[in-house]
């Protein structure tokens, strides 16, 4: 399904550049450049819908929109849009302000709403008829939560809770220009996406996006169709939640407080949410990383009022089922899936039985058992390994802070010092049999915690690291690509 090959996890927000936040803009066409001189075929990023509580990627409003704080002021210019002291100055941040970010960014459409005309006029009517579908219902969505000061949904009147069509027409006149904002929003983050992923195909780079397992509660998925999850009807509370037991991230385990799926109603047509939801990560991405695909074997139930997730259950997910209907729909799906996790056999089998490729984490290799799934010494070639993901630590930051026994273990099984640790893991990644090998950017430049993208179960300072802007040199797309030719990982 897949050839040898490499690539980098960066988040479009960590990219420079002078706006606050990495954007879909010339940082983001230059940073595929990079990847390209360097060899790797692949750029792996992080969700890009448009982020709700705690701005992290995986709690998104919408399973089809994208994130307006990822528009680049830059091209707005450049379509004459924005002049060129609208822009807001140089911002050149090492993290994300989001409340900064978020409120100039929201600024920037309403002023490029105002001045829109002639052909762009034109092409942002197709975009909004094309997309209606689901481009209506979340402007609708956006529209209400902002006149509702940002409060979820459940909050709102019965009548709009229950979308009662005469109560929504009357909000759909009165709050007019607000959904023009909001789908114009929309209309410049995809006309972005699209040159984004057009300059990708031209320099043979592709982007790997990723798939939260779950949506959130406040979420226009969730409001659009209750009868899909586990939520009260009345008020719109989720009974049940979504979450897993405790682990290496936490004693009490992750309460993720997601709404679960009501996996018989989702089978009793085809899956066709689901459907519609994969249609829309493939319309921003080329390959898909399923995240937590132990859920589709089994997955972790959690009452609703539990206050951590100590206590649940284990339940069985749809399993091949789900998988034979999207492939009925998609064809061979290009996906990679996140199957670590405590199910074992349960979970490998159903990955087998498709031949998704899963996921080594190289960091986790050492905790002294020579038969650490971890260890390139056994994982096969339908794997993808990474030195590290989102979740965890940088390799030098995890270094500087396990135990002693950890370190030892790692510096064997490197023979390097700690100062030339992190490429010496990426060069062992790369010189496996996995079929991809992917280190965040991160590890690349050898950063340590100060440069960690998130702290599973916390809410602050996460989603927030930057790039500096002279981070990717040439002489480390030199490097990379050498170590691509000689491991065979040249696109």
């Amino acid at each position: 399904m897949f050839p040898r090959s490499s690539g980098v996890l960066l988040h479009v927000s960590s990219l420079p550049g002078p706006h606050g936040i990495g954007d879909l803009g010339p940082a983001a066409h230059t940073w595929v450049d990079w990847l390209a001189d360097a060899g790797c075929r692949y750029w792996q990023i992080l969700p890009l819908g448009p982020t709700g509580y705690a701005d992290s990627p995986y709690s998104s409003i919408s399973s089809s929109a994208g994130n307006i704080n990822l528009i680049s002021p830059d091209l707005l210019v450049v379509d004459g849009l924005l002049a060129e002291d609208e822009v807001g100055g140089d911002q050149r941040t090492e993290r994300v302000d989001y409340g900064r970010v978020a409120q100039h960014k929201w600024a920037m459409v309403g002023l490029s709403l105002s001045r829109l005309s002639g052909d762009l006029e034109d092409e942002f009517t197709r975009f909004r008829n094309s997309e209606a579908e689901w481009l209506e219902p979340y402007t609708l969505f956006m529209a209400l939560r902002d006149a509702h000061g940002g409060g979820s949904w459940t909050g709102w009147s019965p009548e709009l809770r229950a979308r009662d069509p005469e109560t929504l027409d009357v909000a759909r006149r009165e709050l007019a220009d607000e959904i023009d904002r909001h789908a114009m929003g929309q209309f410049v983050f995809y006309r972005q996406l699209d040159a984004l992923r057009e300059h990708a195909a031209q320099r043979r780079v592709e982007i790997i996006g990723d798939v939260p397992l779950y949506v959130a509660a406040d979420s226009v998925d969730v409001w659009l169709n209750p009868e899909l999850f586990t939520i009260d009807m009345k008020t719109g509370m989720p009974t049940m939640v979504a979450g897993v037991p405790p682990d290496m991230f936490s004693d009490t385990g992750q309460l993720w407080g997601n709404p679960l799926y009501r996996w018989d109603v989702h089978g009793a047509d085809d899956f066709a949410w689901w459907g519609r939801r994969l249609e829309a990560f493939f319309r921003q991405t080329d390959v898909l990383r399923i995240d937590h695909f132990t859920g589709f074997a089994r997955y972790y139930v959690i009452d609703g009022s539990a206050e951590t997730a100590a206590a649940g259950v284990w339940r069985d997910g749809p399993g091949a089922t789900f998988f034979e209907s999207m492939e009925r729909r998609f064809g061979d799906l290009d996906i990679i899936v996140e199957d670590i996790g405590p199910l074992g056999d349960v979970v490998e089998d159903l990955r087998l039985q498709f031949g998704y490729p899963g996921m080594r984490v190289l960091q986790d290799a050492f905790d002294g058992d020579p038969g650490n799934e971890s260890l390139p010494e056994n994982f096969g070639d339908d794997s993808v390994v990474y030195t590290g993901t989102h979740d965890n630590d940088t390799v030098r930051g995890r270094l500087d802070s396990e135990s002693d026994q950890y370190r030892q273990q790692a510096l064997s099984y490197t023979q390097v010092s700690p100062e030339t640790y992190p490429w010496a893991l990426i060069s062992r990644a790369w010189e496996s049999v996995a079929v991809i090998a992917i280190t965040p950017m991160q590890d690349l430049l050898g950063l340590s915690n100060e440069a960690r993208m998130n702290y599973p179960s916390t809410i602050e300072g996460n989603w927030q690291w930057r790039m500096a802007d002279d981070a990717a040199s040439s002489d480390l797309a030199g490097n990379l690509a050498d170590l691509n030719r000689r491991t065979g990982r040249s696109r």
